[in-house]
């Protein structure tokens, strides 16, 4: 039994990130990208599949961890028999090379300590060649290349390279591994402490930009941190998690690569960004989605990779066996050729949030986003796969209608409430169009709630957004009438799923059922009381889900609460958006609707 997903900690530069264990084993790192192939894959199988691995060669009584302060520098203490030892790891951001530090500093008496560096690329496939050239150990294959600067006498054993060493009180020993391409020289002139330094006061300084000030500022801060790292700063795209296939399921092949950037996802992350002060992130956004979604907008996708890639394909990894045997191991995601409506609705609602915080505005922004509506005019009435990006048949979901609603509406708003030029009165029909198809074909009057889809009885966590955007007033009746259905069909122990997963499951989505509680869900319910004025109920279940994280303060996308342990992709950018929205939302004195959406037409407000 390897280590729980909990049992990691995130380090990265905002080009791509690695996972740290808490045995001081890095088990996952892609270079030099996000979606690169994995040099250390070990987190989707064993030691075998690439890891490195700096540890107590003795037995461990005691570890503990933390970052240091906040910043994304990772330390982890272990006390043995004779000492006790830190474990300091980093990458340095805004480098040239895509670098990995780590520092081990004696902290009380003297410990032995032992390194291991596997090193196998294209995720644990390729085994290079490994060789020293002037005291710097290579490893190369194919395009990639590692190389170690280490202070300590390695040597190679069972395709590994491994050393021994004492570390006693006051000394520091750094370690640096450097991703370069295999035809280039290694450059070895980072000086690891000066460097170390140098990412902490970035960090800092980046963090000294928050606006937020209200309770619970370390998990909200904590948070921006990990959206920060998930963002790719050569182009302003962002990650949806650093991590692929990463089980909903223990066992089961809801396995996903979240390596890409989701437009859904990066919007609900930069509304966060944007919403605790950070405007350059969403000028840097804007640009990248006017060069990802350039073209035709029939063509637009869900999902692109960091730079605007559109081609993702799917496909699986058969050498390695997965997280605690959870298989396929899947890389691509085939999502990338479904037709998710919502997203339109997403990338509008953004925008929107930037005009009003004050993103100067840019004329190609707005010819893009009447392109996006001209083709939303003529499709919106589409069956579509659905924010959940289901395998099963195309439907009308509610939330992709609602979400269509949206994109009209603040389309609306910016003629209105910013003078941008636009067919206003074309956009209201179709907006009021579509307000009454949803309330007419998405609710199911004898059970006073709306439904997953038109004409379905099922339930769907995503409705719990109808009143974050506006779309009706939170205590409108058919408003409370679904929160009160999800309370008692979707909510179990505590926490919220997205959709009923039973046998009949299987035809909604094209998958065999079984996943733990959708975490950003939970929150979204939490927004709800708040707007109910249930705000002693919201603030409890804000306190749970706060309880959830785990000792660094990171989130994976799902979580079990029967066998307590996070589930999913780590860390998920939707689950840590979706708690700086509730903390903003608690802090307020208002609610969601009222500050991300518009007021409601009080002729669609009143209940049937």
């Amino acid at each position: 039994m390897g280590l729980r997903i909990e049992d990691y900690g995130l380090i990265g530069d905002t080009h791509t990130a690695a996972l740290v264990g808490c045995n001081g084993s890095i088990d996952w790192f892609c270079a030099p990208r996000f979606d690169s192939p994995a040099c250390f894959a070990a987190l989707l199988g064993d030691a075998r599949h690439g890891r490195w691995l700096i540890a107590p060669a003795a037995e461990v009584v005691e570890t503990s961890r933390r970052y240091l302060g906040d910043t994304l520098i990772l330390q982890t203490e272990f006390a043995t028999a004779t000492g006790r030892v830190r474990l300091t790891d980093f990458m340095p951001v805004h480098n040239d090379d895509t670098d990995i530090v780590r520092v081990v500093e004696g902290l009380a008496g003297e410990v032995e300590m032992r390194m291991e560096l596997v090193v196998r690329f294209d995720y644990g496939a390729v085994v290079p060649w490994v060789r020293r050239i002037d005291g710097t150990l290579l490893a190369i294959a194919g395009p990639d290349a590692l190389a170690l600067w280490s202070p300590v006498e390695t040597h190679g054993a069972g395709l590994t390279t491994q050393a021994r060493f004492t570390v006693r009180a006051g000394e520091r020993l750094p370690f640096l591994l450097a991703w370069h391409p295999s035809h280039q020289t290694p450059r070895s002139g980072l000086d690891p402490l000066a460097a170390l330094e140098a990412t902490r006061r970035w960090w800092q300084k980046w963090v000294g930009d928050c606006s937020y000030q209200g309770p619970w500022r370390d998990a909200v801060v904590r948070s921006l941190i990990t959206l920060k790292a998930l963002t790719y700063a050569p182009t302003g795209g962002i990650v949806a998690a650093p991590t692929t296939s990463l089980p909903e399921q223990i066992g089961g092949v809801r396995n996903w690569d979240y390596r890409y950037c989701w437009l859904r996802d990066s919007t609900l992350t930069l509304y966060a960004l944007l919403s605790s002060g950070y405007t350059a992130e969403a000028a840097a956004w804007r640009d990248w989605l006017l060069r990802a979604v350039a073209g035709d907008a029939s063509q637009l996708q869900v999902m692109y990779g960091p730079a605007g890639e559109r081609r993702l394909p799917e496909q699986e990894l058969p050498w390695l066996p997965g997280y605690e045997r959870s298989a396929p191991v899947r890389i691509g995601n085939a999502a990338v050729d479904q037709l998710q409506l919502d997203v339109f609705g997403e990338v509008f609602d953004t925008l929107h949030v930037a005009r009003r915080a004050g993103v100067p505005p840019y004329a190609e922004a707005w010819s893009m986003q009447k392109a996006m509506l001209r083709h939303l005019e003529r499709n919106w009435q589409q069956p579509d796969e659905g924010i959940w990006e289901v395998r099963g048949p195309r439907r009308h979901f509610t939330h992709s209608k609602v979400m269509c609603w949206v994109a009209f509406d603040r389309a609306i708003a910016a003629v209105e409430c910013f003078g941008a030029p636009g067919p206003v009165e074309d956009w209201r029909h179709v907006r009021d169009a579509i307000h009454d198809e949803v309330c007419r074909e998405g609710y199911d009057r004898e059970r006073r709630t709306f439904t997953q889809f038109y004409g379905g009885t099922e339930l769907d966590a995503s409705l719990l957004l109808i009143p974050l955007v506006g779309f009706l007033p939170p205590h409108d009746k058919r408003v409370e009438g679904t929160v009160a259905a999800i309370e008692r069909a979707l909510l179990e122990d505590g926490f919220v799923h997205r959709y009923a997963m039973d046998s009949d499951s299987a035809e909604i989505d094209g998958l065999p059922p079984g996943e733990g509680a959708f975490l950003a869900c939970t929150f979204w319910l939490a927004d709800n009381y708040v707007l109910l004025g249930r705000r002693d109920d919201a603030a409890a279940l804000f306190e749970r889900l706060l309880s959830l994280r785990n000792d660094l303060g990171l989130l994976a996308e799902e979580y079990d609460p029967r066998a307590g342990r996070q589930l999913g992709n780590f860390p998920q950018a939707f689950s840590h958006v979706a708690l700086v929205n509730t903390a903003l939302n608690l802090a307020r004195a208002h609610g969601p609707a009222e500050d991300r959406g518009r007021p409601t037409d009080p002729a669609r407000a009143a209940s049937p």
